[in-house]
């Protein structure tokens, strides 16, 4: 997920592994990229990770095909933004490196794109590298931050050295917003200084297609973890002013599925889908 430090890295820089090292990872509690990356079958977790993995897969087995599901869903928007001839991307809560990332789905058919990821986890810090793999002509760059303050993200000096402002930029914020209570204000304040045609992506955890969402939010929240589930109209509410794409706010899989492929059931996942733009 997207505390701001100050720590920035792009391609062209080292990371002070010294600085690193001295810095608490919070090993004894979750985290929710971390417990993302063990479900996912990564090894960047610890003991309260995987413990609470544990528990949520009990109540959940499904929980691993709905984060598929969603992984599957970004990649399908990033390649549906490159060829609506968008360049430049702001990836909000990128998470621990699990390739194909957004950078390497967009440049594979645009080159030149520009990519910034922003996250709070020191564990996906230590991971940066991984992602600073791209093509010569485009440009990556990692910040630590957190979308709960958007005015510090916003005001970050590798952001602006990465990304015109003054032309359109792809914000994506995939399974984050349920982490902050205050969705609306965070995308409207993260929204507000992007260009006319700018874009916003998104998946949010909802109670309203799989039954087992409650329950899965409860053990977040009750591990440490808060979780907000969203509603149909509070989503709706999230692209206020801006021009919804085709096909609107759908279930994940839903969202424009690859030609010939079946989507999952509605209820095999616990995410609504979306792409609006700013006109």
């Amino acid at each position: 997920m997207a505390g701001a430090s100050g720590r920035q890295w792009s391609q062209m820089s080292d990371a002070p592994q010294d600085r690193i090292a001295s810095v608490d990872l919070q090993t004894n509690r979750p985290h929710s990229a971390r417990v993302y990356d063990y479900i996912m079958g990564g090894k960047d977790n610890f003991a309260p990770d995987r413990e609470t993995a544990a528990k949520v897969l009990a109540d959940w087995p499904g929980l691993r095909t709905s984060m598929l599901a969603n992984r599957a869903c970004m990649h399908r928007m990033a390649r549906h933004l490159t060829g609506l001839g968008v360049r430049q991307f702001v990836d909000i809560g990128t998470g621990i490196p699990s390739s194909p990332n957004l950078h390497q789905v967009v440049q594979e058919t645009a080159p030149d794109a520009r990519v910034v990821y922003v996250d709070n986890d020191l564990i996906v810090l230590l991971h940066a590298r991984a992602l600073l793999t791209g093509t010569p002509e485009g440009r990556i760059a990692y910040i630590q931050a957190d979308m709960r303050t958007p005015e510090a993200l916003l005001g970050d000096a590798t952001l602006h050295e990465v990304i015109d402002f003054s032309q359109p930029v792809a914000l994506t914020l995939i399974a984050m917003l349920q982490f902050v209570e205050d969705a609306q204000g965070v995308v409207e304040s993260l929204l507000e200084p992007l260009a006319p045609g700018s874009h916003l992506a998104i998946t949010i955890p909802t109670g309203e297609l799989a039954p087992e969402s409650e329950r899965l939010a409860r053990e977040y929240t009750e591990r440490g973890i808060p979780m907000y589930l969203r509603g149909r109209a509070e989503v709706e509410r999230l692209f206020s002013g801006l021009e919804l794409l085709d096909p609107g706010i759908v279930p994940m899989p839903r969202w424009h599925p690859a030609p010939g492929e079946q989507p999952l059931p509605d209820t095999a996942t616990n995410m609504y889908a979306a792409v609006g733009r700013k006109p």
